[in-house]
């Protein structure tokens, strides 16, 4: 764990994020200078296409000194959404240096398995909250049950991620890249995710309203200022910012 008083974050001279999995697309949307649309194919039955689904997952590529690097910012739901496409985008998954989850929910993780089988090394630093580890659901006035399994630390282990467990701030990518951990609630307004609940070490459920795991992560571009990306942000945009 880095100390916040001491954090440097390593200025870069560019950045690349690549939205890999968001609950939409549209294929049809134009480019702009800021963002660039993929075209796949101009006969769309020719092959496969991009997948959108209930999940997230970011490729972040620094440039430092002519030099770049990347890390995977969450892994999506599906087995094999985010690998698929990364495939069609023409990422080489051996570019990852560093994968980080921002928190334990199944729709942030659980395209790992697809990532691993495609990376085909082991090794490589995997950042999280100790909380991500949890198992949860959620409750809705209903009845209706959703499950939220966390990570399981023995098939990460068995696949050989490196996995480093850190609750408050740390810096992955040789400093260029700050992992938040634990963000602090400063606002009044936010009331946290009432029907959100955790597994207790009895056996039982307890309520989890604040999902402590939730992290994003920062980078600092040179002369432009701080890029702050974050998930679901169950911790509050304005905390985040805040918290950056």
């Amino acid at each position: 764990m880095t100390d916040q008083a001491s954090i440097h974050l390593e200025p870069v001279d560019a950045l690349d994020v690549t939205i890999v999995v968001d609950n939409a697309i549209d294929i049809l949307a134009a480019s702009s200078e800021v963002a660039q649309r993929p075209v796949l194919a101009w006969d769309w039955s020719e092959r496969e296409q991009l997948r959108a689904e209930h999940g997230y997952a970011l490729w972040v590529t620094v440039t430092r000194d002519g030099r770049r690097d990347t890390l995977l910012y969450d892994a999506g739901l599906g087995r094999d959404t985010a690998a698929h496409n990364l495939a069609l985008l023409g990422y080489d998954l051996k570019d990852v240096r560093t994968v980080v989850f921002s928190h334990g929910h199944a729709d942030h993780h659980s395209g790992l398995e697809g990532i691993t089988r495609a990376i085909g090394r082991s090794g490589i630093p995997l950042v999280l909250h100790p909380d991500a580890w949890r198992e949860r659901r959620i409750v809705f006035p209903t009845g209706t049950e959703i499950h939220l399994p966390g990570p399981s630390h023995q098939d990460l282990d068995r696949e050989g991620w490196q996995v480093v467990e850190e609750r408050g701030p740390s810096l992955v990518l040789d400093g260029a890249v700050l992992v938040t951990g634990q963000t602090a609630r400063v606002t009044d307004f936010e009331q946290g995710f009432p029907p959100h609940q955790a597994r207790t070490a009895d056996g039982g459920w307890e309520p989890d309203v604040w999902i402590w795991d939730d992290q994003a992560v920062v980078v600092n571009v040179r002369g432009r200022g701080l890029v702050v990306m974050s998930s679901c942000s169950h911790a509050g945009v304005i905390n985040v910012l805040e918290n950056a």
